[in-house]
């Protein structure tokens, strides 16, 4: 597992939902392990890689690159590796189901990365009414940060111009990005089915309640860094 220590952090993150075809899942491990994620973080810019999946049943992953900034996301570099994907990037891009794929600015972080990559994680997508993102990336993600087991707390914001980019990657998946506005990151380091959830206890120190909620908890896959592997 990656090591964190003296971590860059970055400001922009491309976080991907999918399910995978069940019958493919161990062909898509192998392609994101061995060629996509180590083709992506090669790219200038970009910091760090990683796939989780979800804690049940379901063949469902939680795919993200952690960047310097949102214009990485959008650079020529990056543009032309989604518009020249490999053979076995479009053979993997067509058991994709489901797909939901956007870009994120980080608004607000609590806590900082541990000796190890976190092997849990909870995504929260969601959106807010007007005036709340200040109560969001102020008392309640402190609270959330300070919640048993949790290691860090990311906010973002999704950048709705460099999400809805067309690329040829994007055309043969079928996907855009998603409805909501906001995405917490809460990074764990035991299962969160065995500490109170950190969201909910942090709803508290809130005024201004979320809209859309959409949760997923997951255990990591696997995290690359240039020159790191887990």
């Amino acid at each position: 597992m990656t090591t964190t220590d003296a971590q860059e952090q970055g400001e922009g993150l491309m976080a991907f939902w999918s399910d995978i075809d069940a019958e493919y899942v161990l062909r898509y491990q192998q392609w994101h392990n061995c060629e996509h994620i180590p083709e992506r973080v090669s790219i200038p810019g970009f910091l760090e890689g990683r796939r989780y999946r979800s804690l049940t049943d379901e063949p469902h992953f939680l795919m993200f690159y952690e960047t310097k900034d949102t214009a990485v996301l959008a650079s020529d570099a990056y543009m032309a590796a989604l518009n020249a994907p490999t053979p076995w990037t479009r053979e993997a891009l067509t058991h994709f189901r489901k797909p939901v794929r956007s870009i994120y600015s980080k608004l607000a972080a609590v806590g900082a990365p541990g000796k190890f990559t976190a092997p849990y994680m909870v995504s929260l997508r969601f959106d807010l009414p007007e005036g709340g993102e200040a109560e969001y990336a102020q008392s309640w993600i402190k609270a959330v940060g300070e919640a048993e087991g949790v290691q860090r707390v990311r906010l973002y914001r999704a950048d709705s111009a460099v999400s809805n980019i067309t690329t040829s990657e994007r055309k043969i998946y079928g996907g855009g990005p998603g409805k909501q506005a906001y995405l917490v990151f809460v990074e764990l380091s035991g299962p969160p089915d065995k500490v109170a959830d950190p969201i909910s206890q942090s709803d508290e120190h809130v005024k201004i309640k979320r809209e859309n909620d959409e949760v997923g908890k997951y255990w990591l896959e696997i995290a690359h860094r240039p020159g790191h592997a887990a």
